[in-house]
């Protein structure tokens, strides 16, 4: 994430923000994923989703070209209608379907020149940056610590949870937005996920 030699200093660093939410019922119909600009490795997402399930002994999630349609179509939206703003579908009435959502954004690398170019993010950084919520998660209280969020890792290890789709978009600044949805949706309310 440095440059070499054209850089005094670099100034800011990636910042990185998260959000997750569930709808309700899903539907259930083939369709092609969309080609975009993306970096998205599937198999890379799925195989850290399935990582941190095996270590609660849960059922391994597979790839839904569905759901990475339906991902990446709102990735699209949100980075060229919604100023790249973490806005779940179901915030703005736009979830015609109902699947578990997770969000994530990386801010661009802006150098001391004011030039800008998306940071390096991977599938698994990405994954890893909601796996990291086991922390805050209290299984005995079914919640998460006070000031914290988990909710992108209680939807990760939702135990009837068996699809994911994700989809990823370049802000105009250069940022990036990613989506990943679930099929099913966790994180229903007085349920624990596992």
């Amino acid at each position: 994430m440095y440059a070499s030699n054209k850089l005094k200093w670099l100034g800011i660093l990636p910042l990185f923000l998260l959000s997750a939410c569930t709808s309700t019922t899903p539907a259930d119909r083939p369709v092609s994923v969309v080609a975009g600009v993306s970096t998205l490795n599937p198999e890379e997402m799925v195989q850290a989703h399935n990582q941190v399930r095996a270590m609660l002994g849960l059922s391994e999630l597979t790839w839904s070209p569905y759901l990475a349609n339906y991902a990446q179509e709102w990735a699209g939206s949100l980075a060229q209608n919604y100023g790249c703003h973490l806005k779940h579908r179901q915030e703005l009435g736009q979830d015609r379907e109902a699947f578990g959502e997770n969000l994530y954004w990386a801010s661009a690398l802006i150098w001391s020149d004011g030039n800008r170019e998306p940071s390096l993010v991977s599938s698994s950084e990405v994954a890893q940056a909601w796996s990291d919520e086991q922390s805050d998660y209290r299984y005995g209280k079914n919640t998460c610590r006070r000031g914290k969020q988990c909710g992108h890792y209680t939807q990760m290890v939702w135990r009837t949870t068996r699809q994911i789709g994700c989809g990823m978009a370049y802000c105009p600044n250069a940022g990036q937005i990613w989506v990943c949805n679930y099929d099913p949706p966790g994180n229903w309310v007085g349920e624990r996920p596992y």
